[in-house]
């Protein structure tokens, strides 16, 4: 039985096949007209010495470049003067092949960040939002919209589905992924980006202003742990000493950022986030306390209780057409629609944020788009597929056959340059 001829290819616009070929005549032309000058020049500067003899050799690699520029170009399509060469008629016997490139082609010029950046800068998304959201119906109709949706959503929810997804999902899936480098990583990038710091300087800032704002309190702590047989006299001096000791030391603290305990604490960070990685002991230790939190009864129920009460009152508020939600809603998207309207820096922060979804939906999906390429040049006729593919970049493949001729004539020239200065 005989397999099924492969489909021909769709008829394009004759009007711009037309245009197309009309091209490609005419830079075959050209091509062809360096080549025939590039071979009278040489024919008549044969033998000659001199400045022609730079003439000539510029000319004969000319022909040269040309030639094989030529054959290069012509082997992509077919065989040369119809003689069967190997590695000939490229596109007739690996179609597919090129398919695959022409695919690579699209996605590396069309689906180009920089090209859809333009595109979605010139489509002002959120000069245009801002327009339709400053309308008052509009506005309500997204309040209106967004409350239903999450309303309707919440009502499908049950606590089973969150009980079964804490147990079939979450938990089994905590369990099986090791905590430790989870752990170690975060804080070697915390610690690498200096992100603790402003938690310390933060923690500073309160304890130093907490200490100096509480000296009875931070006394009476201290006379508590005060032996009960010194004077007590002698246990007050002691503890305002000890007290004004803590705020001085908190203060340089505060105020040194190359303080000793600071250092102290960065050293302590990077050896437990090394421990995390590297070491079995903490690692066991950590999996440990995780199977700990895990296996405790109030982990299932706290979740359960939290996500009931956080659903109640959404559900409450977003049927309420005055409820909070919906009020903030509205007000929200009114202030919205006029912080668009009069902050160009905003409106730019958006439209940034829109080329960076594009460029990211692109650079997710492209491929799976640009692939179209690939299986539609599958399904063609080898030789069709070369005199339609020929149309379309035939012409500027002919430029390979001009570089080829200039550039050669300039190689040319080159090397009998240093031919003449070596003897």
């Amino acid at each position: 039985m005989s397999s099924p001829a492969a489909p021909a290819l769709a008829v394009g616009d004759p009007a711009a096949d037309a245009l197309r070929r009309s091209a490609l005549r005419r830079m075959r032309t050209v091509a062809v007209s360096l080549l025939l000058f590039a071979a009278a020049v040489y024919v008549l500067t044969l033998d000659e010495e001199g400045w022609l003899g730079f003439v000539n050799a510029g000319a004969e690699a000319s022909m040269v470049g040309a030639i094989a520029d030529w054959f290069a170009v012509t082997a992509l399509f077919k065989h040369p003067l119809g003689l069967p060469i190997p590695h000939t008629a490229l596109i007739p016997k690996r179609k597919d092949d090129l398919g695959k490139g022409l695919e690579e082609f699209v996605g590396e010029n069309f689906l180009q960040e920089d090209i859809i950046r333009e595109r979605i800068a010139s489509a002002r998304v959120a000069e245009r939002a801002a327009g339709w959201l400053s309308a008052p119906e509009n506005a309500q109709r997204v309040v209106d919209e967004v409350a239903d949706l999450a309303r309707i959503a919440l009502s499908k929810v049950r606590d089973d589905h969150i009980e079964a997804l804490i147990h079939e999902a979450l938990v089994p899936r905590f369990r099986e992924e090791p905590i430790s480098p989870l752990l170690g990583s975060l804080l070697t990038e915390a610690l690498n980006d200096d992100l603790h710091h402003g938690l310390v300087d933060i923690a500073l800032e309160e304890l130093h202003g907490w200490l100096e704002a509480n000296p009875d309190t931070v006394q009476d702590v201290l006379l508590e742990r005060a032996p009960w047989w010194a004077p007590e006299r002698i246990n007050e001096r002691v503890s305002s000493r000890i007290h004004l000791e803590m705020v001085h030391w908190v203060g340089d603290i505060r105020t040194d950022p190359d303080h000793r305990a600071r250092q102290a604490l960065d050293s302590v960070l990077r050896q437990l986030a090394e421990d995390l990685l590297q070491d079995p002991d903490t690692q066991q230790r950590t999996e440990r306390l995780k199977e700990r939190l895990l296996d405790h009864p109030s982990v299932l129920a706290s979740s359960i209780s939290l996500w009931d009460a956080l659903r109640r009152a959404l559900t409450s508020s977003l049927e309420d057409p005055q409820g909070a939600v919906r009020r903030r809603l509205q007000q929200e998207v009114s202030s919205l629609a006029h912080r668009l309207s009069t902050d160009a820096t905003l409106r730019e922060r958006i439209d940034a944020r829109a080329s960076d979804l594009a460029v990211f939906a692109v650079s997710r999906y492209g491929e799976e788009v640009t692939a179209v390429i690939t299986h539609t040049i599958e399904r063609w006729d080898g030789k069709e597929a070369a005199r339609r593919i020929e149309l379309h970049v035939g012409r500027d493949l002919q430029f390979i056959r001009i570089n080829g001729t200039i550039v050669g004539g300039l190689v040319g020239v080159l090397i009998h340059t240093v031919s003449v200065l070596v003897h």
